[in-house]
C-alpha cells in the first residue's frame, strides 16, 4: 500500500523568514515605520502575513486593524510575490531526503497555509516543484491547518490513506491537523514555532533532514 509524505513548506521545506521580513518591512516603510533588522524580526514570522504586519506594527508600539490592515495586507502580497524567491533556501538535506523517500516510492505532498499560486512559485524557483504529486494551499480548499480537512484531502488527491502517511510540519497547526487526520507526526525544530516543537509532542523530532527517512520509516513501515 502506498506510503505518502506531506510536508509544510515555510519553516519545514524552505527558510522563507527572510523574504516575508523584507516584504513586512516594505509594508512598514509605506507607513512610516522603520525596518525590523532581519535577526530581530524572525520570531514574528508564523502565523501569516496578516498577523505578522500586526506584530511588526506592535514592535513599533502602534496598532493596525479593519481596512487599513487589508489594504497593507494586499500590498505585502503584492511585494512578497515579486520578490519570492530572492533570500529563501531549502534547508540543508532536503534534496538528499526526497530522493531517498522516491527510490522508496513514497508518494510526495505539499500541505501549507500559504497561498497555493504562491506555493508553487516558490517550489518551482526552488527546484523542487516536479518532486510533489500535489500541492495545496490555505485557497486550495478554503480550510487552514490545524482542521485537519486540507491535509486529509490532499493524501486523498495522491491516492493515499491517513493510517500510511506521515505529516512533516514546523507549527502547531501542523501538529493539530495531523493529530486530527490520525497521520504520523514529524516535528522539524528549526522552524518558526513559538512553542518548542518537543513540547507539542509529535511522534518524533528531527533537527535536519537526513533524519526524516529513517525516522518516517520506521512510523510506516
Amino acid at each position: 500500500m502506498t506510503r505518502t509524505l506531506v510536508l509544510d513548506l515555510d519553516g519545514t521545506l524552505a527558510d522563507t523568514a527572510a523574504d516575508l521580513i523584507a516584504a513586512l518591512n516594505a509594508t512598514l516603510a509605506s507607513e512610516g515605520l522603520p525596518a525590523l533588522p532581519e535577526a530581530a524580526a524572525r520570531h514574528l514570522v508564523g502565523q501569516g502575513g496578516r498577523d505578522l504586519i500586526r506584530r511588526g506594527f506592535a514592535e513599533d508600539g502602534k496598532q493596525v486593524g479593519g481596512a487599513q490592515l487589508e489594504t497593507l495586507f494586499r500590498n505585502f502580497l503584492e511585494h512578497y510575490d515579486a520578490n519570492i524567491a530572492v533570500h529563501t533556501r531549502l534547508y540543508p538535506g532536503v534534496l538528499e531526503s526526497l530522493d531517498a523517500f522516491h527510490a522508496d516510492g513514497w508518494k510526495l505532498a505539499v500541505c501549507t497555509n500559504k497561498i497555493e499560486r504562491m506555493s508553487v512559485k516558490l517550489l518551482k524557483a526552488l527546484g523542487v516543484h516536479d518532486r510533489f504529486a500535489f500541492v495545496s494551499g490555505q485557497d486550495t480548499f478554503n480550510v487552514l491547518k490545524p482542521d485537519p480537512t486540507p491535509l486529509l484531502k490532499t493524501i486523498a488527491k495522491v491516492g493515499g490513506t491517513p493510517g500510511r502517511t506521515v505529516m512533516v510540519g514546523d507549527s502547531v497547526s501542523d501538529v493539530g491537523a495531523a493529530r486530527g487526520a490520525k497521520t504520523g507526526i514529524v516535528g522539524v525544530d528549526f522552524g518558526y514555532t513559538e512553542t518548542p516543537m518537543a513540547e507539542l509532542n509529535p511522534d518524533h523530532v528531527i533537527s535536519h533532514f537526513d533524519e526524516l527517512h529513517r525516522v518516517a520509516a520506521r512510523l510506516v513501515p
